[in-house]
């Protein structure tokens, strides 16, 4: 587990950001950065997870990176938490890795706590949408104003 503010996070993070970017619709300048605050994802608020793997030359190298924060449920018998910045580096994707990480998020949700784990995301990430229906999340209606969303999803937790 690393903090948002560790090294290996904070490339990954900025890979990740620059991707966006790159990728956004609309363009670079139409995509808001939103770096984390690494007290939100430390425990007991969230929780970062750099994923260690193998880079193409077979070598050991930090290969993904997500984060789980709770959300503030007032006068709600919901706990939500938040899955953020779910990235998987291009050349290791389709193995499963994103998968087996949204996994260990929810399951560190329920450690911290929560009944329901929520995210955002884009339509023009198709293999994420995929990813997430897949794993049982389903639409919801909009929890946050993040302009970089168009889709917004929740799952219950056991």
């Amino acid at each position: 587990m690393s903090r948002a503010d560790d090294a290996s996070a904070a490339a990954l993070l900025d890979e990740y950001f620059a991707y966006r970017a790159e990728t956004f619709p609309g363009g670079p300048d139409a995509y808001r950065v939103a770096r984390p605050d690494p007290e939100r994802f430390t425990p007991p608020a969230g929780v970062l997870l750099v994923v260690e793997g193998d880079d193409i030359a077979g070598d050991a190298a930090d290969v993904g990176i997500g984060g789980v924060r709770m959300l503030d449920s007032p006068g709600s018998d919901v706990v939500r938490a938040e899955v953020k910045h779910l990235y998987i580096r291009p050349h290791v994707r389709g193995l499963g890795i994103g998968r087996a990480l949204l996994a260990e998020l929810e399951r560190r949700a329920v450690e911290l706590g929560a009944t329901e784990a929520v995210l955002d995301t884009n339509d023009s990430l198709t293999a994420a949408g995929t990813l997430y229906r897949g794993a049982g999340y389903t639409p919801t209606e909009p929890y946050n104003d993040n302009p970089n969303a168009t889709v917004w999803l929740r799952k219950q937790l056991t």
